[in-house]
């Protein structure tokens, strides 16, 4: 089966990447890692830099790094890249070590938004960073692109900035930010970035580098998908479009009743609770004075002075009004001045700016910053076309080193001790097979960044990078960790038709059901999962990433090549929650798909003679869930034996539709009216202040001791204290056993120290050999080992199977 992105309108509306004429120093050839010292510029016969890359991750030399992947990219068209990575902000002078880049400085915060990497959901400062070295935190500043755009240019203020990466990609227009509590200016305003490229930006960045290497000026770069730009009003570049207010695309507000034509000016006045003041001086009322002025009359009127009007069709309108093109017009979104003071706006803009997001359809968008004189607009070019399957091969077969750059190895060369990157551990032997997400969920930034259309690689492509890791990475012992990518199962699938694919405007494509034009053909990818086990030295190939059940179970035969092959114990699915209202504004499936495919697997792993395990993840204090909702998931959680090691908590990231009802209070998912909180079905249960936060964790951790006084207090006050007490089908006793009131995560640098340790994790004096369970305690699903027979408890009279 071909990949739909291959016959669809997507793959005829862009240059290839591999049809431009190289840049003159290709001649020096390709670098084992691109250079981040002068010493290896020499080395490569370097006297300069034609682009220089400012990044906030470590780098790593590996198609699941940002960095690397436009660096390389860049090096095939011939340009010398250098990468300054995690460089100390404090001054200009870290940012000089390469010399001055002879085109433009590239720069991002990373594979995270900084603020994200640095801050937990409750907003404390996290001890640790996965994309440093040694897992150490504060190598980067907050709001990183900001900062490194503000000293690249205190270093070469004349070198154009192009910003890139998921921060700003997330923040490209007004965007309620989290961590300040309110609504901050587009971050190509604040950090006064020449070009701002959203989204996965090899196409827009290969033609923006010809382009200045050409020696246009970047200011008269405006027309390339995918970026975003300052323009002045007066600007002449901005003439000849055709602008549409936003309010006519999606309009906020009240609506106003229309006036009865029948009404009297003191009927009218008298329906407002006002009165007419020429009836009150003793003037006579105006539609009467104009019907006897005229000498018409109605004889059936009860009042034969009056005529009614009559609506009459303007023949000068009766022309047709020739509509302009798509790509030439562009939508006002409210100001930043006005979506700051009015949430309702803020809602609306973000409500208009997801349904501008499919490349075959979208059109410009742009936003005023300032007034007066300051008066600028934020332009935002329509979403990049996706990348071809040949043009992902391309990109993933370029000549990655596959590794962290040496400067980070420890004196014997190693990268496994206290140099080690956790980020890199997690993907060292796992591999991207395809980008994009169509399930267009509220609280992930995905889709917002890689776009819904699915972008696959070609199965020999996958297959050659299986095998290089087998022959290249040193420590792979056989097993690959992963094929996946923002989700496992949605590789080659697509719209069945071109033609609807490029003028669909749905924000999901499984919401509220699957798509009847969506092919849900799991064929391609069991096909590699098959081949790619039966290859020589391969012992086994897990499947890491997310997976869609709901998709899944469309393909009966995919379950059970993924249950009976590839899952190593147990596997992890994200249902979120199980109440139909947080799920209906999560736009997720309701529970009984997750039902559905857990039969399918216990089934599949049954006929296979294994015992392996669901690991289903829940959100707790999403928009949209009651008090109530958390108290049903907890009692479901027990009902199915389920315990949660590790809670995720709704994080507000920028753009999000879920962020937009956190801030605003609406559901951008439905026409934003401003009377939306007298409607009960559209009304969002935001979830704030920090003893609300704790209280829906609280369910989720339902089995914590430190959390049972809080949960007896909220039960009582819900009415449902009939869930306490010492039975099984309680949720909660009535007891309280000795706890320190603290939670400490698996993630330990992650957690707020309680200072004492609990008496449930000390350990004995008798304790078993290091690394080993306690006996008597039970280890939850959630690590991923099923609870083990100790010794503590009598023994079963049933004997296992």
């Amino acid at each position: 089966m071909n990949a739909p992105v291959d016959v669809s309108f997507f793959a005829r509306a862009a240059k290839p990447l591999t049809s431009y004429r190289p840049y003159w120093a290709k001649r020096f050839g390709t670098a084992p890692f691109l250079p981040m010292s002068r010493a290896e510029m020499e080395k490569l016969g370097w006297d300069s830099c034609d682009i220089i890359l400012v990044t906030g991750d470590a780098y790593i030399d590996h198609p699941s790094f940002g960095m690397a992947v436009i660096g390389r990219t860049l090096e095939a068209q011939g340009f010398r890249v250098g990468i300054i990575a995690q460089p100390d902000w404090q001054s200009a002078e870290p940012f000089k070590v390469l010399g001055k880049p002879n085109l433009f400085w590239g720069v991002t915060a990373g594979n995270m938004d900084s603020m994200i990497n640095r801050y937990t959901a409750d907003r404390k400062i996290r001890s640790d960073d996965a994309y440093t070295p040694g897992d150490i935190g504060g190598k980067r500043p907050d709001r990183a692109a900001i900062v490194y755009s503000q000293r690249c240019r205190e270093a070469h203020k004349d070198v154009p900035i192009v910003l890139g990466g998921i921060e700003g990609s997330l923040r490209r227009i007004a965007h309620y930010d989290y961590w300040s509590d309110k609504v901050r200016r587009s971050i190509v305003v604040d950090s006064k970035c020449d070009l701002l490229l959203y989204g996965n930006a090899e196409r827009a960045l290969v033609e923006v580098a010809h382009r200045i290497a050409a020696r246009e000026p970047v200011e008269k770069i405006t027309d390339v998908r995918g970026t975003a730009f300052v323009r002045r009003p007066d600007d002449e570049s901005g003439k000849g479009w055709f602008e549409i207010d936003s309010t006519t695309v999606d309009e906020p507000g009240p609506v106003e009743a229309h006036i009865n034509p029948y009404m009297t000016t003191s009927e009218q006045a008298a329906a407002q609770g006002s009165s007419c003041s020429k009836e009150e001086g003793g003037a006579t009322d105006s539609v009467a004075v104009g019907a006897q002025s005229t000498g018409a009359t109605d004889q059936n009127s009860p009042n034969p002075t009056i005529q009614a009007i009559q609506f009459v069709a303007n023949p000068a309108l009766k022309t047709r009004l020739k509509v302009p093109p798509r790509e030439k017009t562009v939508i006002r979104l409210p100001s930043y001045e006005q979506v700051k003071s009015d949430p309702v706006l803020y809602a609306h803009a973000n409500r208009v700016m997801h349904l501008e997001t499919n490349p075959g359809n979208a059109r410009a968008m742009v936003q005023a910053h300032g007034e007066g004189v300051t008066a600028r607009d934020v332009w935002l070019n329509p979403p990049p076309i996706p990348l071809t399957t040949a043009e992902m091969d391309h990109v993933f077969d370029l000549p990655y080193a596959r590794g962290p750059h040496p400067s980070y190895a420890d004196e014997n060369g190693s990268h496994d001790h206290g140099t080690k990157i956790p980020a890199w551990e997690m993907i060292r032997f796992s591999i991207n097979i395809m980008r994009g997400c169509f399930g267009g969920c509220t609280f992930c930034s995905i889709t917002e960044h890689e776009g819904r259309i699915i972008q696959s690689r070609s199965e020999d492509s996958i297959i050659q990078e299986i095998e290089d890791i087998r022959d290249k990475v040193k420590g792979f012992t056989g097993t690959i960790s992963d094929l996946g990518g923002p989700t496992a199962n949605m590789y080659r699938l697509g719209c069945r038709s071109p033609e609807i694919e490029a003028a669909c405007r749905k924000p999901s494509c499984v919401f509220p059901g699957i798509c009847q034009n969506l092919t849900t053909d799991h064929g391609p990818l069991i096909k590699i999962y098959r081949r790619g086990r039966a290859l020589k030295g391969i012992k086994k190939i897990l499947i890491g990433s997310g997976l869609r059940y709901d998709l899944a179970v469309k393909s009966p035969e995919y379950v059970k090549e993924l249950v009976q092959h590839h899952v190593g114990g147990y596997l992890k699915i994200a249902p979120e929650h199980t109440e139909q209202g947080p799920l209906s504004k999560m736009m997720k499936p309701g529970i009984g798909n997750y039902d559905r495919f857990k039969q399918m697997f216990e089934k599949f792993s049954e006929e296979a003679g294994k015992k392996q395990f669901l690991i289903p993840y829940f959100i707790a204090a999403h928009p949209g869930t009651s008090d109530e909702d958390m108290m049903n998931l907890a009692i479901w959680l027990k009902k199915n034996g389920f315990r949660a090691d590790q809670v995720q908590t709704f994080y507000p990231s920028p753009m999000a539709s879920a962020t937009a009802m956190y801030h605003s209070g609406r559901n951008p998912l439905t026409k934003v009216r401003r009377q939306m909180r007298d409607e009960a079905e559209e009304s969002v249960d935001i979830v704030r202040g920090e003893k609300r936060r704790r209280l829906h964790k609280a369910f989720l951790r339902y089995h914590d001791p430190n959390n049972w006084p809080l949960l007896r207090e909220a039960l009582k006050a819900m009415g449902r204290a009939d869930l306490i007490g010492n039975g099984k089908h309680h949720l909660i006793p009535t007891f309280q056993p000795l706890t320190d009131g603290g939670y400490q995560s698996a993630r330990r640098k992650n957690s707020t120290p309680t200072g004492v340790k609990s008496a449930t994790a000390a350990a004995p004096a008798n304790s078993t050999k290091p690394g080993q369970p306690q006996k008597g305690r039970i280890l939850t699903q959630h690590t991923g080992l099923p609870p083990r027979v100790t010794g503590s408890a009598k023994p079963s009279a049933r004997k296992p199977r």
